[in-house]
């Protein structure tokens, strides 16, 4: 393995177990998190903590951003200086989940810089990041996919989809079905308990048939516990939504099922539930159907 200087930017839920990995696999890595406690955690792994986002970047090979929002990818990027600070020839893999045309925006202007990017957003919460298991969608050009694959494979399963933004556009038709999944998982169980099942029962007794999923066996685990913790907060599920929505207008398409999650989402987030996971959709439901 090639050991590169990598920068991470962003060490939340997400960019703490990604960088932690990079850490444990030999990369020089250099942190920056804008609450720097987040990234201090890193340095009994070895890494470095810059003080600023372009500091952090200056001598880096390849730089990951795993950034809230597409304000917050525009914000660091190009209004803290990290695009100047950037050697030519950098590749930054961009791993936030933000809108395809702002992906294709940032490429753009990194590219007039001799800055390489690719857009990389990621599924598997973090359960994936730590265990190295993400899906990882990715846009752009093949050579810098190719480029940057050995140091994705060590996060996850990695797949070029198409060019500059294709990845955000895979990662919004992932958390379309992950959004509609979980709403059809809650439902369904709190449909059966109000009929008087046991809700862990029927999870159990319908695991392994058609409605087999990821979502029923984790979300559904945390529904019949009524554990909704954050691993994958319920307003980033309805930023994603809004953005399948814009994207979605953009495209000239017709979502009326994405229409529909994107509400609920929203009416979950304004009833209070903003931070907890994004499977207390559940408790949404609940409290429509009085079983809270």
């Amino acid at each position: 393995m090639n050991i590169m200087n990598i920068t991470v930017l962003g060490t939340g839920l997400m960019g703490y177990p990604i960088a932690r990995r990079l850490c444990e696999a030999g990369h020089t890595l250099v942190v920056w998190n804008r609450s720097r406690d987040k990234a201090e955690r890193l340095l009994a792994f070895g890494a470095t903590v810059a003080d600023t986002p372009a500091d952090a970047v200056k001598d880096a090979d390849l730089v990951i951003g795993m950034l809230e929002n597409g304000a917050a990818v525009e914000a660091v990027l190009f209004g803290q200086g990290v695009a100047e600070a950037l050697k030519p020839g950098t590749l930054v893999v961009d791993m936030a989940s933000i809108k395809p045309r702002e992906a294709r925006d940032h490429a753009a202007r990194l590219q007039a810089l001799g800055v390489a990017h690719v857009d990389a957003p990621v599924s598997g919460g973090t359960v994936g990041a730590e265990q190295g298991t993400l899906a990882i969608m990715a846009g752009g050009e093949a050579e810098d996919f190719a480029r940057a694959l050995p140091v994705l494979q060590l996060l996850g399963r990695a797949t070029h989809v198409g060019p500059h933004g294709a990845g955000q556009l895979a990662k919004l038709a992932n958390q379309l079905i992950v959004s509609v999944t979980i709403g059809a998982v809650a439902e369904a169980l709190l449909f059966a308990g109000k009929g008087g099942a046991d809700m862990a029962k029927v999870r159990e007794a319908i695991g392994g048939g058609f409605a087999e999923s990821r979502v029923l066996q984790l979300h559904g685990g945390r529904m019949v516990e009524r554990d909704f913790t954050k691993r994958a907060a319920m307003s980033v599920q309805l930023k994603d939504m809004r953005n399948v929505m814009d994207t979605a207008r953009e495209l000239g398409f017709e979502a009326p099922v994405s229409t529909l999650f994107e509400q609920l989402f929203e009416q979950a987030v304004d009833n209070g539930l903003a931070d907890l996971d994004h499977s207390a959709l559940f408790v949404e439901l609940a409290r429509r159907n009085g079983m809270e």
